[in-house]
């Protein structure tokens, strides 16, 4: 039987065993977790609590801010009338962290602007307040044995964490004693290091959280496990057979690009180069770059200069969706779609539908399309995208599965209820290895089906 796994924050390092598992010194990687025992596909190797978390603010109201279930009739917080939740129980065990923000969001009013980062911060800060009035002799971080990169940070990244430093004096310092400059800087780069984004079945936003344990886990691009979410909990399942002594390893970026390409985000985000043997033979990128057909063979300059063009307008234009989330604005979508139209149509002269850099925008197309309640729309890109996606991730990948919930929410939003109830079998497939046959998203899944 898998035992639960628990974080001494004073530590940083496992506390109780986990059967099957053993920590290890993995060479060239520092820390890491290996099975030891053989494990199934779809097999669950560990479950864990969060050690702190927060819910995003634009889902609230449609998920309780303390166990994180999604659903309607949800209980709003009294005072402030912003947090909401399943019944008293989780209003009560949610205060000690709600009480922070609670008073500040009914003072400042529209003007309470702190990042999701600056609020999981302050959750961590006052948990390990709590823990320390019950054991004094404890670190003053609560992951203090997580690598933070502080000193690697580029200055545009130091310049948002002095912003959320700011943040966090002005909303929270009244109900919070915050560490000195220094700390404050190294527990943020922390965090943006070994920080989990919890995701829904389509692979919406929904918090973020801080998993100890499972930051243990190193990075390939062939990842043996894969990271889901029960509520607030992470859940670690296998996504291929392992035997006994194989590394435990996930990925942390999406693997739909290329090789360079994963390796200047890894580079940027958690500063190493992976050495794993996709890495090693580039075996994908040729179908990941793939270039249109023509009579005249396309010249490599020109394949250099549109694949320059494509990454800029991907950096571009994940930089404005990061403005909008963090100003809560919303996007003019009419010209986000032509401005993706405009990308398609250029880079289309050169690559092929299933290149990755085309199916990035189509992907960007279609949310858009979703939010303009275009659902046709929607689902001329889902289909353009769905096959190179089946090809280019490995199996039991979410990116796919998530994709095929949207088109078949799509297909029955305009009554093509066959090609929907196919569509949602084929994400079920995936899910019930990624996420376990009995994670509530397959019940409502379940029941989503049958209703059709």
């Amino acid at each position: 039987m898998i035992q639960r796994q628990f974080y001494d924050p004073g530590r940083g390092a496992m506390t109780c065993s986990i059967e099957g598992l053993e920590k290890f010194d993995s060479p060239g990687k520092g820390r890491g977790l290996r099975v030891t025992r053989a494990f199934q596909t779809g097999e669950l190797l560990f479950s864990c609590p969060a050690y702190s978390y927060v819910l995003s603010l634009k889902e609230r109201g449609c998920y309780c801010e303390f166990c994180f279930t999604r659903k309607e009739g949800l209980a709003r917080c009294g005072k402030c009338k912003k947090a909401f939740y399943c019944n008293a129980n989780c209003q009560r065990g949610d205060w000690p962290m709600h009480k922070l923000e609670c008073s500040a969001m009914t003072a400042f009013q529209e003007n309470w602007c702190p990042s999701e980062m600056a609020r999981l911060v302050a959750r961590i800060i006052a948990k390990k307040k709590m823990q320390t009035e019950r054991c004094a002799s404890e670190k003053i971080l609560p992951i203090g044995d997580m690598q933070s990169h502080v000193d690697d940070v580029d200055n545009e990244r130091k310049d948002m964490y002095e912003g959320d430093i700011a943040g966090l004096h002005r909303f929270y310092s009244k109900h919070l004693e915050l560490p000195d400059h220094k700390d404050l800087l190294t527990l943020f780069s922390q965090i943006a290091c070994n920080g989990f984004t919890i995701e829904d079945d389509e692979l919406s936003h929904t918090g973020t959280a801080i998993y100890p344990d499972v930051a243990l886990i190193n990075h390939s691009c062939l990842p043996s496990v894969i990271v889901t979410y029960n509520g607030t909990s992470a859940e670690v399942r296998a996504v291929q057979n392992m035997k006994p002594g194989d590394e435990v390893l996930i990925s942390y970026i999406d693997l739909l690009y290329p090789t360079d390409d994963r390796n200047n985000r890894l580079r940027e985000s958690y500063y190493f180069t992976c050495d794993c043997q996709e890495c090693k033979s580039k075996s994908k990128d040729e179908a990941k770059l793939k270039v249109r057909k023509r009579i005249d063979p396309i010249e490599p300059e020109v394949i250099s200069n549109m694949t320059r063009y494509a990454r800029k307008t991907i950096r571009e234009l994940r930089a404005f969706k990061n403005i909008k989330n963090i100003l809560l604005i919303s996007l003019n979508n009419t010209e986000l779609l032509e401005m993706c139209e405009q990308s398609l149509e250029e880079m289309g002269a050169v690559f092929d539908d299933s290149n990755v850099y085309m199916l990035h925008m189509m992907y960007q197309a279609m949310g858009v399309c979703i939010h303009m309640q275009d659902a046709n729309g929607a689902i001329r890109y889902g289909e353009k995208i769905l096959k190179p996606y089946s090809q280019l991730y490995p199996p039991y990948s979410l990116n796919v599965s998530s994709m095929y919930l949207k088109l078949a929410r799509l297909y029955m939003g305009i009554d093509r209820h066959s090609m929907g109830i196919r569509a949602f079998k084929k994400a079920l497939a995936i899910m019930e290895v990624a996420h376990g046959k009995d994670h509530y998203y397959l019940t409502e899944l379940r029941k989503e089906m049958a209703e059709k």
